[in-house]
């Protein structure tokens, strides 16, 4: 069975990792895999383009946005 969590509850396990938590102990601590939390740090992370920063999933929403346009 797969799991859903909430966008505010990953952000806050992101937090958590930016402060120095390590993922397998919030795995232990709050039960997604440390394969999850590895992902949505990746997702929720800025990416800076041209001195900007947007985070990944942003840019994703970008890109697709771009290529519909095309």
């Amino acid at each position: 069975m797969v799991t859903r969590y909430e966008e505010d509850f990953k952000k806050s396990i992101v937090e958590m990792v930016k402060a120095g938590r390590r993922p397998d102990e919030l795995t232990k601590e709050y039960g997604p895999s440390t394969d999850s939390i590895r992902n949505w740090v990746k997702k929720y992370s800025p990416v800076e383009i041209n001195g900007e920063s947007i985070s990944a999933d942003e840019l994703k929403k970008l890109r697709k946005e771009l290529a519909i346009l095309k």
